[in-house]
């Protein structure tokens, strides 16, 4: 007598497909529980067992034969009742019930690209945006050191230099005329000057699509992350969502990872023991942690990712607007700024452990 009180020589196998249950006793099949042979009710049965649950076929057969004596390779028809064991059966043939195999490849191909659809996150649009905004800025600034050095190289000095920013340098060169100089005075040659207004309005449009594109995401972020913007602006939710990877991952991570979103060069050098522990990445650039003391602001940081974290998970579920975050947020904030920096200044290892504003936006 086997385990359970099952007789093994009458031990009834079970196996479970795509297109149905069957019960077999000494290779022969003596029970059957198809599916029925259409695509939505074959679908559905494919979900059910990619979930690990029962599909009605699957219930029926242990309902009438558990109690008999049956044994499974299926882990779900296992914890169903069934007893595990090892076997050889034949497999059933779908063209015996109507089906054909180009079935399964046609519902598998449906499935995955209902899978992926509902695991597409929408802020991918916000990331990609904020990449743009990166990759721009750094043109725009190499385009501005070049304009404003090729403006600098006009001699010799006179009233009428070009000076000033990078924008004023483009703009005056992009609006002056063009003028004909003496082969004397190190200046461009007209064709020179006309490419130069080129390169200049190359730089007003490059300042023209960041524009464009900060205030897109000022009109689309509170849509798809109102939360998260409510705490953090639209601008700066846009760049924390993209630092995570996603408006989705981000409502997966703990405060902590939060918190030194930003920092991760930062936080990787104190792993490795060259650098104190990070106390923010992209939070930094919120107003009330720049504006703090530096002993307060990883106190802020803490708080306000603790938040952001909440916010995240909220907004992922598609839920209003919670105004009692950024409130107990402000109250965090006064109850720090009350408090005032600590006793004996900042220790030597507190000395510059949060990152700069220029290393958090570079540590991306």
């Amino acid at each position: 007598m086997a385990a359970f009180g099952w007789s093994e020589e009458r031990m009834r196998d079970a196996v479970t497909t795509w297109f149905g249950a069957f019960v077999f006793e000494n290779q022969r099949v003596i029970a059957s529980y198809p599916c029925p042979a259409d695509r939505a009710a074959l679908l559905e049965r494919l979900h059910l067992r990619r979930d690990g649950r029962l599909t009605p076929e699957e219930a029926r057969l242990l309902a009438d034969h558990v109690p008999h004596g049956l044994r499974s390779r299926d882990r779900r028809l296992v914890a169903a009742g069934a007893k595990p064991g090892r076997f050889d059966a034949p497999e059933p043939d779908p063209a015996a019930f109507g089906l054909d195999l180009t079935w399964l490849r046609e519902l598998l191909l449906q499935d995955a690209e209902e899978s992926l659809r509902r695991a597409w996150d929408p802020s991918v649009h916000i990331e990609e945006a904020v990449r743009a905004l990166r990759d721009l800025d750094a043109t725009r600034n190499l385009l501005g050191e070049r304009l404003t050095s090729w403006a600098g190289r006009d001699a010799p000095p006179t009233e009428g230099d070009l000076t000033g920013s990078a924008d004023s340098v483009a703009h005056q060169l992009s609006t002056a005329p063009e003028v004909e100089t003496p082969a004397a005075l190190a200046a461009p040659s007209p064709s020179l000057q006309r490419a130069r207004r080129e390169l200049a309005a190359l730089y007003l449009s490059l300042r023209q699509t960041t524009t464009a594109i900060e205030k897109a995401l000022e009109e689309r972020v509170p849509a798809e992350a109102p939360n998260v913007s409510a705490l953090l602006g639209p601008l700066l939710a846009a760049r924390m969502i993209a630092q995570a990877g996603g408006l989705d991952r981000l409502a997966r991570l703990p405060a902590s990872t939060v918190q030194v979103l930003g920092a991760e060069r930062a936080f990787f050098e104190h792993l490795r023991g060259h650098a104190p522990p990070p106390r923010h990445g992209l939070l930094f650039l919120h107003p009330d942690i720049q504006s703090a003391p530096r002993t307060s602001r990883g106190k802020l940081a803490r708080a306000l990712a603790g938040k952001v974290a909440i916010a995240a998970r909220l907004d992922r579920e598609g839920r209003p607007v919670r105004a009692d975050l950024a409130a107990a947020f402000r109250h965090r904030t006064e109850e720090v700024r009350k408090l005032g920096p600590r006793r004996g200044g900042t220790s030597r290892r507190g000395r510059g452990s949060g990152p700069p504003l220029h290393r958090a936006a570079q540590d991306r």
